[in-house]
C-alpha cells in the first residue's frame, strides 16, 4: 500500500478477513516473532477480563474453534456426540498443534461443557497455566464484588508469573484505559450499523471483531477508525429490508455463511449477540481508586443481560427483548441457538415468551458452528422478513 494512501473499505475487509480465516492464527505468531520473550494467552468465551491479560504483558487471543473451514476427526474422540460442537473444535485446533504458542488458556464460567474443557486442558497440556473462571453468580453486589476483586487479585498474580512481568497499577489502569477505548469502538460500530445497517453488513463487521481477538487492541481500534472512515467515504444504498435482533449466539458463533444468509434473505441485523465479550461491560470502567476493585466493581454492576449471568428479577428475562427490540428499533427477532446450547435453549422459550406477549414477530433455528448447508435459513429468514413486510406485529 503506497505511503498516504488511505485504505479502501475492500482491503480493510480483506485484511480482517485474513486474519479470521487464518485457523494457524498467523497474527498471533507473527506478533509472538515480533516481541521475543513476551507470551499469549487464550480465552474461550464469553467473558473474560482481557485488562488484566493486557497489563501482565500477554497478548489476549480469543478461541472460537474452527468454524466450517475445519474437520473435526481427533475432537470427535473426546466428547459425546449431544453437546455442542465448540468443545469439540477447540480439542481438534489443539490436537493439531494450531494452539501451541499459547502459554495460557482461560475458560469463562459458560457452562458445564467449558468447565469440563477446562480439566481436560489440563490433562492435555500440563505446561500451559489453565484457570476455570468463576464469575461472581449473587444478587448481593457487595459480596459479588469482593468475591470477584479476590479472583482478579489471583488471576494478575498467576498471569504475572506466566508473563514473568507482575503488573503495577499504573500497568493496570493503563490496560483498563485502553479497554475502555476499544469497548468505546465497538459501540461506535454497532450505533453505526444500527443507524444505517445498509452501510455496515453484518458480515464485515463480525470478521472485524473477530480479527480484533487476535490482534492487540491498540491495532485494533486504527482498524475500526479507518473502517467506519472508508464506510463514511464508501456509502451505501438503503433496501427495503427487515430490521431483525439475532438472540442466542453469544458462545458458539454461527459460520460466517450464516450471517451473510440472513441478511441476504431480505433482513438487517440491527442488534446481535455475537461475540458478546467484546461488549460485556456496557459502561466504561473507572479510571480513579485501584483498578482491580474498578473492574470487580464494573462487573457486578453492569446491566449487561445474557444467559450466562444470574438474573435476580425473575421477570427480567420476559421483558429483555422488548427493550432490545426498542432500543434497535427493529422489527422482529431471530432466535438462532447452537444445537445443545444449554444456557441459550433454557433461556429461549421465556425471551421468546416476553417477545410474543408484546406481538413483537418471532422465529427460531438451530445452528452448529460447522453448519456447511445455509439454504433452508435463508429460506425461512426470506419468508420471515416477507411476512413482517407483509403483515408486521399483526
Amino acid at each position: 500500500m503506497a505511503a498516504g494512501h488511505a485504505p479502501t473499505r475492500a482491503e480493510l475487509v480483506e485484511k480482517a478477513r485474513d486474519i479470521y480465516d487464518d485457523l494457524d492464527f498467523g497474527a498471533v505468531r507473527r506478533w509472538l516473532a515480533e516481541h521475543p520473550g513476551r507470551k499469549a494467552a487464550g480465552y474461550l468465551p464469553v467473558y473474560v477480563p482481557r485488562e488484566i491479560i493486557h497489563a501482565c504483558g500477554l497478548l489476549p487471543v480469543g478461541i472460537h474453534g474452527g468454524g466450517d473451514r475445519l474437520e473435526i476427526i481427533r475432537g470427535d474422540a473426546f466428547y459425546q456426540s449431544y453437546i455442542c460442537h465448540l468443545p469439540r473444535s477447540v480439542i481438534e485446533l489443539a490436537q493439531s498443534g494450531r494452539l501451541d504458542m499459547l502459554s495460557a488458556v482461560l475458560f469463562p464460567s459458560t457452562c458445564d461443557v467449558i468447565r469440563n474443557l477446562s480439566g481436560m486442558w489440563k490433562l492435555l497440556y500440563p505446561d500451559a497455566y489453565v484457570r476455570y473462571i468463576d464469575v461472581p453468580q449473587t444478587p448481593d453486589r457487595e459480596a459479588g464484588a469482593d468475591f470477584w476483586e479476590s479472583e482478579l487479585r489471583r488471576l494478575v498474580d498467576d498471569l504475572g508469573a506466566v508473563s514473568g512481568h507482575h503488573p503495577t497499577d499504573a500497568d493496570l489502569r493503563a490496560s483498563v484505559e485502553l479497554y475502555n477505548q476499544t469497548r468505546a469502538m465497538v459501540r461506535s460500530l454497532y450505533a453505526a450499523r444500527r443507524e444505517r445497517p445498509w452501510d455496515l453488513p453484518s458480515e464485515e463487521l463480525y470478521v472485524l471483531l473477530r480479527a480484533g481477538e487476535m490482534i492487540p487492541p491498540e491495532e485494533f481500534i486504527q482498524l475500526a477508525r479507518e473502517y467506519l472512515a472508508a464506510v463514511e467515504a464508501e456509502p451505501g444504498r438503503p433496501r427495503d429490508n427487515s430490521r431483525v435482533v439475532v438472540v442466542g449466539a453469544f458462545c458458539e458463533q454461527p459460520p460466517l455463511g450464516l450471517i451473510i444468509s440472513i441478511e441476504r434473505a431480505g433482513c438487517y441485523v440491527v442488534d446481535d449477540d455475537f461475540l458478546l465479550g467484546n461488549r460485556f461491560l456496557l459502561r466504561d470502567v473507572p479510571l480513579d481508586g485501584d483498578p482491580v476493585r474498578a473492574l470487580a466493581e464494573a462487573f457486578v454492576s453492569n446491566d449487561q443481560c445474557t444467559s450466562v449471568l444470574y438474573e435476580s428479577d425473575p421477570l427480567g428475562k420476559k421483558r429483555v427483548m422488548q427493550e432490545r427490540v426498542a432500543a434497535a428499533g427493529a422489527d422482529g427477532i431471530i432466535f438462532a441457538t447452537p444445537s445443545f446450547c444449554d444456557p441459550a435453549l433454557l433461556d429461549q422459550p421465556m425471551l421468546r415468551s416476553g417477545a410474543e406477549k408484546a406481538c413483537i414477530p418471532c422465529i427460531a433455528f438451530k445452528y452448529a458452528e460447522n453448519t456447511g448447508q445455509f439454504q433452508q435459513f435463508r429460506e425461512q429468514a426470506g419468508t420471515f422478513a416477507d411476512s413482517i413486510k407483509l403483515w408486521g406485529a399483526a
